[in-house]
């Protein structure tokens, strides 16, 4: 059976945007950037609330990306590689290829979805990790902290709900950002 890994950016108190909505803290990072890539290389299938979909589709709605930089094009290559299942119910279509939208998060079809995969899938959006952690579904949390404390925003990770999670492993990067990986209950 698949994994279904939460992978997020958070700053160092926990929020994934400030008040403002906004996760422009730092500047880019190419070794971090690297190491995202491979994290998600592997990854099958994205899922992701519509916010965040939006922010990512431009790696193959917008091809000027992927001229930057050999780690732009990496990342985009990646990233169009996997399908991708958008959750909203405001969204009335998707503009990437391989992609699938749902009106609703169905815990059921999730279960079904990881095992029937090959490989494992990352959730992304706070909102909709949410409810995959509350249903049981996280197999595993990454978290990318970024050394900045925000004071405020958009938590990254559950309220009003305990999950323990086990520490797996560490990374530090130069720029000061810690990559956390956790496995989840009952993993």
């Amino acid at each position: 059976m698949a994994k279904l890994i939460y992978v997020t950016n958070v700053s160092l108190d926990g929020y994934i945007e400030d008040e403002r909505g906004v996760f422009a803290w730092l500047p880019p990072d190419d070794e971090v950037f690297a190491f995202t890539t491979d994290l998600v290389r592997s990854v099958g299938t994205f899922l992701y609330g519509r916010r965040l979909y939006e922010s990512m589709a431009v790696w193959e709605t917008d091809a000027a990306l992927a001229t930057r930089s050999d780690l732009a094009a990496d990342f985009a290559s990646v990233w169009q590689a996997a399908s991708k299942v958008v959750y909203s119910t405001t969204l009335s279509a998707v503009s990437t290829a391989d992609t699938r939208l749902e009106r609703r998060f169905d815990p059921a079809a999730v279960r079904e979805l990881k095992a029937a995969a090959s490989s494992d899938l990352t959730i992304g959006g706070a909102h909709l990790a949410a409810q995959a952690f509350q249903a049981g579904l996280v197999d595993e949390c990454q978290l990318l902290v970024w050394p900045v404390v925000v004071g405020g925003g958009k938590p990254g990770l559950p309220t009003g709900m305990r999950v323990d999670l086990e520490l797996l492993d560490e990374r530090r990067f130069r720029n000061g950002v810690l990559h956390l990986r956790y496995r989840a209950p009952g993993q």
